[in-house]
């Protein structure tokens, strides 16, 4: 059997929380760390794609499809335009991200396993990386483990952010290039949840048009699609008119459970595995952004390559009542997003979606929310915290 190739770090997936290591190992000009990526499949090309919002002029914006400095929340009542200076909303396709984790790997020297990975054996100074069949691969000084996997302790809400979204091009201008349509929430509401479309053009004639569920489970394919044809007619955009050049569908999981970032001494969790997803709305890139670039930092610096938490404690417990709240029918999904959208500046909604925002605005946020739902459900959030933990008491006091 072969010996294990020797690196300092090892990326156990190649998606985008690995292709963000990489470009940001790159940044910090770190060509002397030796790295592996162990992934079956070398990511190139469109599979994906990634809305988020931050400031402008970072390292991404040569890669972006298309950004806005301004976009629509609809509801059968009104249409509210929102300005996000100083923030703008981007988009990023996956091909441009690949491509530049590539070069950064060349840069690297980096080693690449076209393989699955199985098992990582941690033995407290060094992980070793094995194959599906069980041939060691890497003996790595830290492994970033980016697969996903479900929460390591189950949560008290299990909801999904489910979509399918069509790229259409049309013949003549359909689509406003000036702003994204963020959520529009005149699609028919499910009986327990919240749906929405979503509008990102890339140009008057060109754009992604998404069918959203926040809900405890997805739909059939043709309810997707029947779903999508429903809100082009409320767009005014006969189906018949535009063609359908791509299709895009994901499942993000909207939970309180507890993602378990660091299963042990020298494997850390990216991505969603390592917690980066916001319950509250799906969200994940610029969290996965910040993991990245705390990684290289921590690197650059001699340091462990531990990213921290990618949300305050805090804003997950915020995340968990809100989930009970709809989950439970305790409030209107339609009614909270736009109240909360309502009562507050659009940049600091969206920077407390990012997990940026300070002890008084969050203060200021929950104000804004319905006062006795929000009760109700941090009431019973709390009992079903206590109920778990005195049942994990006893079951301990019996072993």
């Amino acid at each position: 059997m072969a010996l294990p190739v020797d690196v300092d770090l090892a990326l156990v997936g190649g998606g985008g929380a690995a292709s963000l290591v990489l470009a940001a190992l790159d940044r910090e000009n770190l060509s002397g760390v030796r790295v592996a990526i162990v992934d079956p499949v070398h990511k190139r090309g469109q599979d994906r794609t990634w809305a988020f919002w931050g400031t402008p002029g970072t390292f991404l914006d040569p890669l972006l499809s298309a950004s806005w400095p301004a976009v629509d929340v609809v509801t059968a009542a009104d249409r509210r335009t929102l300005a996000l200076h100083p923030l703008r909303y981007a988009m990023l396709r996956s091909g441009p991200l690949y491509d530049l984790a590539g070069a950064a790997e060349q840069r690297l020297g980096a080693i690449r396993f076209t393989a699955a990975a199985g098992a990582l054996h941690d033995d407290g100074g060094h992980v070793t990386v094995h194959d599906a069949e069980g041939a060691p691969l890497v003996r790595a000084g830290w492994v970033l483990d980016s697969r996903p996997r479900p929460p390591g302790r189950p949560g008290r809400t299990h909801w999904l952010q489910h979509f399918r979204g069509w790229w259409l091009e049309a013949d003549r201008p359909l689509f406003d290039a000036r702003r994204a349509v963020l959520m529009d929430f005149r699609t028919p509401q499910p009986a327990r949840g919240v749906s929405f479309g979503y509008v990102l053009p890339v140009s008057d004639r060109f754009a992604l048009v998404e069918y959203t569920e926040f809900s405890p489970a997805v739909l059939s394919g043709g309810e997707y699609d029947a779903a999508l044809r429903d809100y082009l007619t409320r767009l005014g955009i006969d189906g018949d008119t535009v063609r359908v050049r791509e299709v895009e569908n994901g499942v993000i999981p909207m939970t309180d459970g507890v993602f378990e970032s660091r299963p042990s001494p020298r494997v850390v969790r990216l991505g969603t595995a390592g917690g980066a997803t916001r319950p509250s709305t799906g969200f994940t890139f610029t969290a996965m952004a910040r993991q990245a670039d705390r990684i290289a930092r921590e690197v650059a610096a001699g340091r462990a390559p531990l990213p921290g938490p990618a949300y305050p404690a805090r804003h997950r417990w915020m995340d968990a009542v809100q989930l009970r709240a709809l989950d439970r029918g305790l409030t209107d999904g339609v009614a909270f997003f736009g109240r909360l959208f309502d009562r507050n500046p659009a940049e600091r909604v969206l920077r407390f979606l990012d997990g940026t925002t300070s002890w008084r605005e969050d203060l200021t946020l929950m104000a804004s929310a319905p006062l006795l739902p929000m009760i109700r459900a941090a009431t019973g959030d709390a009992v079903a915290r206590l109920t778990r933990s005195a049942g994990r008491g006893r079951t301990g006091g019996q072993r």
